[in-house]
């Protein structure tokens, strides 16, 4: 499993995370999702922790603490939905695709 971090400053990096992180136990993977079109981030990450154990200590301790002039928002990371490949709709919900264009 691996921990969701939300509200980023699009200025952290990979390194910033890791050392934050590192505070509660071993980080094995820290992942920056970057737009697809303009390669700026996205705002959020992943990182994986060694244990179970060190994930909790680490979602306690920063969800909704104040980084980098943010409130994070740090949770257990969700699976990621499967999607088809029939080119989206008819599921009736948002998706990170259309957010944004409401009308």
């Amino acid at each position: 499993m691996s921990i969701y971090v939300g509200n980023l400053s699009y200025e952290v990096t990979q390194d910033d995370l890791t050392q934050t992180f590192a505070e509660y136990g071993s980080v094995k993977r820290v992942q920056l999702p970057t737009d697809r079109e303009t390669g700026r981030l996205r705002g959020f990450a992943f990182v994986e922790m060694g244990t179970d154990a060190e994930e909790t200590a680490a979602i306690e301790a920063l969800d909704g603490a104040e980084w980098m002039g943010r409130d994070l928002k740090v949770n257990k990371a969700k699976p990621r939905e499967e999607r088809g490949s029939s080119g989206g709709g008819g599921g009736g919900g948002w998706s990170n695709q259309n957010r944004g264009s409401r009308y």
